[in-house]
């Protein structure tokens, strides 16, 4: 597939990067490319220190592991750990076959997903498999609302329209990963704000960026939780050090607060 970029709707500081990664996607896959979706913070609420670069690509056919295994480790070659690199930024890219999510159903299964979280795994030669993603209603929505068209068709007319239940469902099931210290250990701050989000989300029907979302949030929370989310919010602004790890007591309590007021958010 012939790869045309929407230059003037993606952010000047990253277009080489994210052409590049076309490139390299176009090269791995060929004929089976059915199109590319620039969505996230690059479009939506502008990049921050720490945002990735969010690309969906969907393809007509399954990968072979052969494929897998070369895109994967010619994507680590193209993508830095957040805040790390003065160019490169993390490239995070979700790979679906349209076969696999139109007509939707949930949970929806993914082909591949690449994020600077797995660099250890990969680099160790471990590829996941395609697997079932409850995440993928969430993703889907956000990138029929708003995304840049890289290749391909425009994401609505692309997807089907995730129905309103299975977006609640994706939620309920992103936040029992999270239930005591050791499932947020080392991700505190994006943890924090993916609470945040989650919040906002079921409350208003609506997907915002992470800083929107957030400070929403903040005007919400109790004055004994309002330090986690803000100093969450500030780091990924690239306004203040992180130092959530440090305060588990303070994190956990702030987790539990936010979870129940979700809860009661629920119709």
């Amino acid at each position: 597939m012939n790869v045309t970029h929407t230059h003037q709707s993606v952010p000047a500081s990253i277009a080489g990067q994210v052409a590049g990664a076309c490139k390299l996607l176009s090269h791995h896959l060929g004929d089976t490319l059915r199109a590319i979706h620039l969505f996230g913070s690059a479009i939506d609420g502008g990049l921050k220190p720490c945002s990735d670069i969010d690309l969906l690509v969907t393809i007509n056919s399954p990968l072979s592991t052969g494929v897998r295994r070369a895109l994967m480790q010619d994507l680590l070659m193209i993508s830095a750990w957040p805040a790390t690199h003065d160019i490169i930024r993390a490239l995070e890219i979700t790979i679906v076959v349209h076969d696999a999510v139109v007509p939707w159903q949930y949970p929806a299964w993914r082909e591949l997903q690449f994020g600077e979280w797995l660099r250890t795994e990969l680099e160790s030669g471990h590829h996941q498999e395609a697997c079932a993603d409850h995440d993928l209603a969430i993703l889907l929505t956000q990138a029929r609302q708003h995304s840049v068209c890289l290749a391909g068709p425009p994401a609505a007319a692309l997807f089907d329209p995730i129905p309103e239940a299975d977006l609640r469902r994706a939620y309920s099931e992103t936040l029992a990963q999270w239930n005591e210290a050791a499932d947020w250990q080392g991700e505190e701050r994006n943890i924090a704000l993916a609470l945040a989000r989650i919040w906002f989300s079921i409350s208003t029907n609506t997907i915002a960026p992470k800083h929107i979302a957030a400070q929403w949030a903040l005007e919400r929370l109790p004055p004994e939780h309002e330090s986690v989310l803000s100093t969450a919010l500030a780091a990924y602004l690239g306004q203040a050090e992180d130092d959530l790890a440090d305060r588990s007591a303070q994190m956990a309590r702030f987790v539990h607060y936010v979870r129940s007021a979700i809860a009661q958010s629920q119709p």
